[in-house]
């Protein structure tokens, strides 16, 4: 093999990371653009009160001499750090590691893959030996450079792919993950874990000379697993722990690893390139089998894994993927890899005929009374958070992205303008709507936050409901609501954006009050009408495409909010839907309006 010019902490400059270090940087917005924004961003959210009262505190926040100066003045001075890629690096962590709700269900995301088989060892295999023979090109860092129309895309958070977990603390969690300063390189580790009835197994999945187990050889280990499995009992199953909220999950933490050789357990877990989950479950439809992919048994996972994939008994298969390193876009990449035909078929022929089975062994975690109590409270209230959790399946098979495009309107303009209709049919008011929008064409970009209620879209719904208003007015308000919509989109992809700059401001004066002179007063921005409602989410939505995805889903961000997935597709729309059971009705409501709205707004298109 020829020799590779290295850089960095020993990535060839030539490979799959080589674009890190030299794509745009993402801009830091002047703090004068981001609070002129963030007032046009929630004034349409907002009564006169509410939005006199925010103006008075975005005009003091942004006075000269004042908190928001003294703390941009701080982030430009980081962002100028020859240590730094982003404005943004210490922003994700904050965002994602410090929450203290439980990661399931309410962080964690999920996909459910199209069905290729009703095996599920078949599936299992392949799964694990797709993703095997991905970790190989990444680790030899031949996988090309990922592309979004022809844009080059950021690589970095291919390194949280494998041997990632996130590791519970007080106040902020931590993230164990190759790549780093404690452990350089790629993930090395040669084994899995597989979990099955609430037992963990450790799965060798490369030998010693570093060969990956072939197809036939992870099978006959994956049998047998099924086979020997004595379910534990329920207090015995440690992996419900990884559903409690994260404060009590980081106290007991520390008592899981001081019980006999459970210190070494959570290491092989830890280090583990991903777990597989067998369930013995077989969800019948594309709803159940979300659901159970999104939560399922808490107590047959383990959710501080960045990659779970979740196989059922009938062949049906999806993965459960942790937040704080990875994105739906990069997941899907790695779905569409592992799904790939070529890759299908090169595995299937390397079967080969040994009779060799892959090595495993069980873990039994030391538990004593007080931990199989902390078992039985985390079992306990992850049950009442997925009792808690209503869910909906959308399926709008009358057209799809095609037919959009024929009327002249952006795919995206068109259903997120239709959200906005429904949900004032089903609630009768038009609320905070967070979009996820990409920036991985930045350095180290990952995503921004656009909230998709304008002027132009009040107005649009409004027009829409007015049965007084004429077909030329509908039409010129649906069109100047999806140009307004694009418009604040190209903003967000550009980094442009108000949200996450004056987060993170925020964040900075955490613990620099005394040392800048900042009182609370000075934050009265933060506590503002405006902060409070264009972040008080009713809709919070997402969009990730990929033909080898049925269905993906997360849960929702407040009381009354619907998570909503869709994928467009050419001839048809699908979504599905999350939300608190004590509003389960109005989201109901919402999705029978959605299928009605669709064909009206397209009708009034067609009618131009």
């Amino acid at each position: 093999m020829s020799m590779m010019k290295l850089n960095g902490a020993g990535h060839r400059s030539d490979g799959t990371f080589k674009n890190i270090g030299k794509l745009p940087r993402i801009s830091l917005p002047g703090l004068a653009d981001s609070l002129e924004r963030f007032e046009q961003w929630c004034t349409p959210l907002l009564g006169p009160a509410e939005l006199e009262k925010t103006r008075k505190n975005i005009a003091y926040f942004g006075r000269v001499g004042g908190a928001g100066e003294k703390l941009h003045a701080l982030l430009t001075t980081y962002n100028q750090r020859e240590d730094v890629y982003s404005w943004l690096d210490e922003f994700w962590p904050a965002r994602y590691l410090g929450r203290r709700v439980p990661i399931a269900i309410n962080a964690n995301f999920c996909f459910l893959f199209r069905q290729r088989s009703d095996k599920q060892i078949e599936v299992a295999a392949e799964l694990i030996a797709g993703s095997l023979d991905f970790r190989q090109r990444l680790a030899d860092e031949v996988l090309p450079e990922a592309t979004n129309r022809g844009t080059p895309q950021c690589m970095s958070e291919y390194k949280y792919l494998f041997s990632t977990t996130r590791i519970p603390g007080i106040g902020r969690d931590a993230v164990r993950s190759p790549y780093s300063d404690e452990w350089p390189g790629c993930a090395s580790a040669r084994h899995i874990i597989v979990i099955f009835g609430g037992q963990f197994y450790r799965l060798e999945v490369i030998d010693k000379q570093g060969q990956p187990y072939n197809l036939d050889e992870l099978e006959a280990a994956l049998e047998q697993i099924k086979a020997t499995t004595t379910t534990p009992d329920l207090n015995a199953q440690a992996g419900y722990l990884t559903a409690l909220p994260r404060n009590d999950w980081a106290e007991v933490y520390p008592q899981l690893a001081a019980n006999g050789d459970n210190a070494q357990l959570l290491d092989i877990i830890e280090e583990a390139l991903f777990c597989v989950c067998l369930e013995r479950e077989s969800p019948s439809g594309v709803k159940a089998a979300t659901d159970e992919v999104l939560q399922g048994d808490a107590g047959n996972r383990w959710f501080d894994k960045s990659i779970s994939f979740i196989v059922f008994d009938n062949g049906a298969a999806g993965v459960n993927g942790e937040h704080c390193g990875l994105d739906g876009t990069v997941v899907v990449e790695l779905i569409n890899a592992i799904h790939d035909n070529a890759v299908l078929e090169r595995l299937r022929t390397a079967r080969g005929t040994t009779a060799r089975v892959a090595d495993y062994s069980t873990l039994v975690f030391t538990l004593d009374a007080s931990l199989k109590a902390h078992i039985s409270r985390a079992r306990e209230g992850f049950t009442v958070l997925a009792k808690n959790t209503a869910t909906e399946y959308f399926e709008f098979l009358d057209f799809g992205t095609d037919y959009i495009k024929s009327l002249k309107m952006s795919p995206d303009a068109f259903l997120q303008m239709a959200f906005q209709y429904a949900h004032f049919k089903a609630k009768g008011l038009t609320g905070a709507t967070y979009e996820s929008v990409s920036t991985r064409h930045f350095d180290r970009g990952r995503t921004e936050a656009m909230r998709v209620v304008t002027p132009e879209s009040q107005a649009f719904v409004a027009c829409m409901s007015d049965a007084g208003m004429g077909k030329s007015d509908k039409v010129q308000a649906f069109r100047a609501a999806a140009d307004a919509h694009i418009s604040r989109a190209k903003d967000c992809q550009a980094g442009q954006a108000p949200e996450q700059h004056l987060w993170q401001l925020l964040l900075l004066a955490e613990g620099r009050t005394d040392e800048l002179n900042i009182y609370s007063k000075d934050l009265a921005l933060f506590e503002s009408p405006g902060w409070l409602k264009m972040r008080d989410d009713y809709l919070s939505t997402s969009s990730v495409p990929s033909d080898h995805v049925l269905m993906f889903g997360f849960g929702s961000t407040s009381e009354k909010c619907i998570g909503h997935s869709y994928l467009p597709r050419r001839n048809a729309i699908y979504g599905f839907l999350s939300t608190p059971s004590s509003v389960a009705e109005q989201m109901q409501k919402y999705s029978q309006h959605l299928t009605s709205t669709l064909l009206e707004l397209a009708e009034l298109l067609a009618e131009e």
